[in-house]
C-alpha cells in the first residue's frame, strides 16, 4: 500500500467513536431525564454504528491479507484464522466469565436471571451464538457482532480466492449495489424496514453482507488512493454521504434503502480524505479511543448493568455525575483490559500458532 498513513489511522478513530455511538445506545434510556427527545431518538439509532464495524473489517482485512489468502494455500488460512482467533476471543471469554458470575450472583440471591441461559452458554464460549441458533440476545448482546465476525473470517478465504480476479471501479461499484440491494431485499423480504430488526435471524447476513461490500470498498480505494484527484474522490464520497442521508430522512425511505450506502460513503471518504477531519480521527484521543475500541464495545453492556445494580435508583435514571462516573469507569475499563487482556493474550497466542514456512506465514 502507498497510501500515507493518515488516511487509513482516521479510520481507528472512525471506529472509536462507532464504539462510543453503541455505547450510548444501550444506556440512553436512562438518559431521558437528562437529554432532550430529540437527542436520546438520535442515540436510538446507535445501533447503526455496528453496521460500519461490519464494513470497516471487511475493508482493513481485504487490505491486510486479501491478496495472500487469494492463493489459498492452507498455511496462510490456518495462520489468518488463528490470528482472527487471537484478536477477538480472548476477550470474549474473560468478560462472558464476569458474566457467568454476575449470573450465579443473581441466581443465588434470588434475582431476575432469564438473560443468562446456561444452556446456550457452549455456543457464546464459541462465538456461534447468532448462528441462528437462538430465538432472542442473551448473556453480553453485543458479542452476537462477534459471532457474526467469527463467521465471516472462517469464510474470508473463499471470499479472497472470488475476489483475486481484478476488477475496475466501475465493475465494483456494481457489485456494492447488488450487495446493498440484496441486503434490502432480504429485509424487506421478512417484512422488516431496520437493520436492527431480527437480529439472531438478519444479523448474521447482515454482517457477511456488509463485510463483503467493505472489500468491495478497499478495492475500489486501491484503484484511487494513489490518484491525485483522490482528495477530491473523498469529498465527493463525503458528499454523497450526506445527501443519501438528506435523502433517507427526507422521503421517510425505510432504513436498509440508505443507511448502508450512506455508511460505506463514509468509509470511502475517511480513507481518502488528507484534511482536518482525518487528521482528527488519526491522532490524540480519538485515535486511542479507536484503538481500546474493542474492550469498549465488549465491556460497556456488563460494566452498565453491575452499575446500575449498585449506584442507580428505581427509576434506572442517571443524573449528570453518574453519567460521568460511569463513563470515566467505562475508560478506565476500556483501557486496562485492553492493556492487560486484549494485547497481552493477543501476543501469546500468536507466539504459539505452528510455525510456517516464511512463504506462507502472514506477517501480521
Amino acid at each position: 500500500m502507498t497510501a500515507q498513513p493518515l488516511r487509513l489511522e482516521a479510520l481507528t478513530g472512525l471506529r472509536g467513536l462507532a464504539a462510543w455511538l453503541v455505547v450510548f445506545y444501550h444506556i440512553r434510556l436512562s438518559l431521558t431525564s437528562l437529554l432532550p427527545a430529540p437527542v436520546i431518538a438520535f442515540l436510538a439509532k446507535g445501533y447503526l454504528a455496528v453496521d460500519l464495524f461490519f464494513m470497516l473489517s471487511g475493508f482493513v482485512l481485504w487490505l491486510t491479507y486479501g491478496p495472500r489468502l487469494a492463493r489459498f494455500e492452507p498455511g496462510v488460512i490456518g495462520n489468518f484464522w488463528w490470528r482472527r482467533i487471537a484478536r477477538i476471543w480472548p476477550l470474549h471469554a474473560v468478560v462472558l466469565m464476569a458474566f457467568i458470575l454476575l449470573a450465579m450472583l443473581l441466581t443465588v440471591t434470588g434475582r431476575d436471571h432469564s438473560g443468562y441461559p446456561f444452556a446456550e452458554l457452549p455456543l457464546h464460549v464459541v462465538l456461534m451464538q447468532n448462528w441462528g441458533f437462538t430465538g432472542a440476545l442473551a448473556w453480553n448482546h453485543p458479542a452476537w457482532s462477534i459471532s457474526t465476525e467469527m463467521a465471516a473470517y472462517l469464510l474470508f478465504p473463499l471470499l479472497a480466492v472470488a475476489g483475486r480476479r481484478a476488477m475496475g471501479p466501475a465493475a465494483l461499484i456494481a457489485g456494492l449495489g447488488l450487495l446493498l440491494a440484496g441486503l434490502f431485499a432480504l429485509f424487506a423480504a421478512q417484512g422488516h424496514a431496520s437493520l436492527g430488526d431480527a437480529i439472531t435471524s438478519l444479523g448474521l447476513p447482515r454482517c457477511l453482507i456488509e463485510f463483503t461490500a467493505g472489500t468491495f470498498a478497499a478495492r475500489l480505494w486501491l484503484h484511487w488512493q494513489a490518484l491525485p484527484s483522490a482528495p477530491r474522490i473523498g469529498l465527493a464520497c463525503g458528499t454523497g454521504a450526506v445527501m443519501t442521508g438528506a435523502a433517507g430522512l427526507g422521503l421517510a425511505l425505510a432504513e436498509t434503502a440508505w443507511v448502508p450506502l450512506m455508511l460505506l460513503l463514509v468509509l470511502l471518504a475517511m480513507a481518502l480524505a488528507q484534511g482536518r477531519i482525518a487528521g482528527w480521527l488519526a491522532s490524540g484521543p480519538l485515535h486511542w479511543l479507536g484503538e481500546v475500541s474493542y474492550s469498549t464495545y465488549l465491556c460497556h453492556f456488563g460494566l452498565f448493568i453491575v452499575f446500575k445494580l449498585f449506584l442507580v435508583g428505581a427509576d434506572l435514571q442517571l443524573g449528570l455525575w453518574k453519567l460521568a462516573v460511569f463513563l470515566g469507569l467505562l475508560v478506565i475499563v476500556s483501557g486496562l483490559s485492553h492493556a492487560l487482556v486484549e494485547l497481552p493474550a493477543q501476543r501469546a497466542l500468536n507466539a504459539m500458532q505452528p510455525r510456517r514456512s516464511p512463504n506462507t506465514a502472514l506477517s501480521r
